[in-house]
């Protein structure tokens, strides 16, 4: 979260955002979904969603995604309603698994995805290899991402996409996994950085 400019300040507003989160784009387009009402789960803004699915639009219909460090869904859910064909929501926290659940029927999503409840090593460890288009990876921002972009690079399809989402204070590795940081953008304190194979 963005630090507060006075007491208090900063959180509210953040807050408020996180209770205002909706589907940006396509069939389940203006769904509220719900915020967690715990600390510690940093949703993706709808800004910086909505820039994401603005870049991988040519890619998400028919898509296989899967959404890493899944926190409430939003990512997963906004590729469903872009027409992705099936999305796996990977999640380790119990309650953030039941807000997923949550969310996805508040939009009426009743096939086409999967809630892992595993963590996001031990779950792309079990899945097939080069299973996914996309792979969306949101991991806590005092992590570091290379290990996650190593593990996850083995279920990426060989013309799939990577998409880390990082502190913008921070830098991405340039390469990890056989990957290669293709493009970066920045929003607010975000940042995305999209990783591919090499040609």
């Amino acid at each position: 979260m963005r630090r507060a400019t006075a007491p208090g300040v900063g959180l509210r507003r953040e807050k408020k955002k996180m209770r205002n989160m909706r589907v940006i784009a396509g069939t389940f387009k203006g769904r509220r979904l719900k915020a967690p009402s715990w600390e510690g789960l940093r949703p993706t803004s709808d800004t910086l969603r909505e820039t994401l699915f603005n870049i991988l639009a040519p890619r998400i219909d028919g898509a296989r995604v899967l959404d890493g460090y899944a926190g409430t869904g939003a990512i997963g859910i906004e590729a469903l309603s872009r027409g992705a064909s099936h999305v796996a929501f990977v999640e380790r926290d119990r309650r953030a698994q039941a807000l997923i659940a949550e969310n996805l029927a508040a939009c009426g999503v009743t096939n086409g995805y999967a809630i892992i409840r595993a963590s996001f090593d031990r779950a792309v460890a079990d899945l097939p290899p080069a299973s996914f288009d996309l792979v969306l990876l949101d991991p806590p921002y005092d992590h570091a991402p290379e290990a996650a972009i190593e593990r996850a690079s083995r279920v990426l399809a060989a013309n799939g996409v990577l998409i880390l989402e990082h502190a913008r204070r921070q830098a991405a590795p340039a390469s990890s996994g056989g990957l290669t940081r293709t493009r970066d953008v920045v929003s607010g304190d975000s940042a995305l950085a999209f990783y591919s194979c090499p040609p």
